[in-house]
């Protein structure tokens, strides 16, 4: 099972995730659950959390990615997106930054499980890279 952290609210952050997918009722909750179990396919230490008023985060030695929902797409923006490879071209939005990219589903869209996974590891490995260069003084 993996690890959460806890928010203000005495439930835990995966028990609010479960209840936000529940309050969707619609192809944006099964997206953003299907999306989240890839991504905990991909790290099974992977550390659930709330944050910005209610947006899924998930971490590892730093934010991975966030899991937000529109009305027309499940965004799911990755913190150090542009820092990663991308050959399976799955970011399809935020390309402009220096920083984050993120991907845009769409109902009836399905995305490549294995490319995003592999994305959630290059990720998780980015930020455990950076995590252990030594600090300058």
């Amino acid at each position: 099972m993996s690890r959460t952290t806890e928010s203000k609210d005495p439930t835990t952050a995966t028990a609010q995730i479960d209840r936000r997918i529940a309050e969707l009722g619609d192809w944006r909750g099964s997206t953003l659950s299907r999306m989240r179990a890839l991504i905990h396919e991909a790290d099974p230490g992977i550390v659930e959390e709330l944050k910005w008023m209610g947006t899924p985060v998930w971490s590892h030695e730093g934010i991975v990615c966030t899991g937000e929902s529109y009305k027309a797409v499940v965004k799911l923006t990755f913190a150090k997106g542009a820092s990663l490879s991308d050959p399976s071209r799955l970011f399809n939005a935020s390309l402009d930054g220096n920083t984050r990219r993120a991907i845009d589903i769409r109902e009836g869209e399905q995305l490549d499980a294995e490319a995003f996974k592999a994305l959630i590891r290059a990720a998780v490995a980015l930020n455990g890279a950076k995590a252990k260069k030594p600090k300058a003084k």
